[in-house]
């Protein structure tokens, strides 16, 4: 079946627009962003909106070919630059990866039986010590809003161990990361094969995107071996999955966010490293179908301020940069703020639809340092201030999900 994003590609696709923002030359070491340079689209949860009148316009993510991923000496800088650069949208996608499409579907078709099982057994995955950052959760996070979000429910677990570590005292200071996995093993057991073998894939895909990363960082600015994003993900213990099931839409599910962009997934920009995800599996009634609504899908808020909705193929792994990634690799490297935009009229009525994100992530210990001029989350941050990503991360949870009590 064709992607539904390939349904909507316009005139924006083409590279003569998408220029206006990769617009730094890629032939000459890239530049650090200037001091008094404008952070205001990257602030998290920010409440943005979007008329259907005015539909924003669409643009291809920058691609690069798996095989040329894995050419370590291919330079790839100009693609990272303008997917990911100063002046880049924060994504790029992955083509011709081996094995991905049936590890995808085999993945998503997963997450509508997940949603269906009892109600009872569904509570026995829920994990509140992690803050709901294992297992199932519904219900549970506050964005944009404050309100709950009970469009869509979830599925957490690290694909890579199972038992990161059984250090007592750090299970429970940082329980979103150091906790165990809770599979379904008798309700759904083959959740836990698919789950692994996908987001083992994403994950030896996004260490080559991170390599080429470095390359282009290390262009810029002087980095030990052991600090680039490569090994910073290679040791880290830290790496989080996340199966999504966005409930069928009803033809009331989403009055009250009349024209709002972000009435499937509030607006904000990812925590960790470098996050990779699939493009979204549309269903009704069991069945897959395309989307039914073509403004429907993943936006982005450019630098420039404009709203733009970005798609990338079914067959297709999209990586996003982080926000540790921007600071630490000094801005040269960033981070935007993005949502969903649910289907909307008679036709999305029933409609449900299946996507995976894999956060990579540094270590629980991992120090980052912060630089003088600091413009993420500056009312949690100190300037020239460090805190490891544990501790970093515990205070953007308490301002985004319910304190520890």
């Amino acid at each position: 079946m064709r992607s539904l994003l390939y349904d909507s590609l316009i005139y924006y696709t083409s590279p003569r627009f998408r220029t206006q923002f990769a617009n730094v030359s890629a032939g000459s070491p890239p530049s650090p962003p200037p001091l008094n340079r404008s952070f205001s689209g990257r602030i998290t949860c920010q409440s943005m909106s979007c008329s259907s009148e005015t539909p924003s316009p669409t643009l291809r993510t920058v691609t690069i070919s798996y095989y040329e991923l894995k050419d370590k000496d291919a330079d790839l800088s100009l693609k990272i630059e303008e997917g990911f650069g100063p002046n880049g949208l924060g994504i790029l996608s992955v083509t011709n990866v081996p094995d991905f499409p049936s590890l995808r579907r085999n993945l998503l078709c997963l997450s509508v039986r997940l949603a269906a099982l009892p109600e009872d057994v569904k509570k026995e995955l829920e994990d509140p010590q992690s803050r709901y950052n294992f297992g199932w959760s519904h219900g549970k996070e506050q964005l944009e809003s404050g309100k709950p979000d009970h469009l869509k429910g979830s599925f957490y677990a690290n694909p890579l161990l199972d038992v990161p570590t059984n250090d007592a005292s750090l299970i429970q200071r940082y329980a979103s990361y150091c906790g165990a996995n809770i599979w379904p093993q008798d309700a759904l057991p083959e959740l836990e094969v698919a789950f692994k073998a996908l987001g083992k894939l994403i994950f030896d895909v996004g260490l080559l995107v991170a390599y080429h990363c470095d390359r282009y960082v290390s262009r810029g600015m002087k980095t030990q071996k052991d600090e680039g994003l490569e090994q910073i993900l290679l040791r880290s213990r830290c790496q989080k999955g996340r199966l999504l099931y966005y409930f069928p839409a009803q033809l009331s599910n989403h009055e009250e966010d009349g024209d709002s962009v972000s009435s499937w997934c509030g607006w904000h920009s990812d925590h960790g490293s470098l996050t990779g995800l699939t493009c979204g599996m549309f269903k009704r009634n069991g069945v897959e179908i395309s989307c039914p609504d073509s403004a429907a899908g993943l936006y982005i808020r450019t630098r420039s301020g404009e709203i733009v909705k970005a798609i990338f193929g079914e067959d297709e792994i999209a990586y996003q940069i982080g926000e540790t990634t921007e600071i630490l690799s000094q801005g040269y490297l960033c981070a935007t703020p993005h949502c969903v935009r649910a289907p909307k009229g008679k036709e999305a009525s029933g409609v449900d639809r299946s996507t995976f994100a894999l956060f990579m992530q540094p270590d629980w210990d991992e120090r980052l340092n912060f630089p003088e001029d600091v413009h993420i989350h500056k009312e949690l941050i100190t300037p020239n201030g460090s805190l490891t990503f544990g501790e970093y991360s515990e205070m953007l949870f308490d301002k985004y999900y319910h304190k520890k009590t």
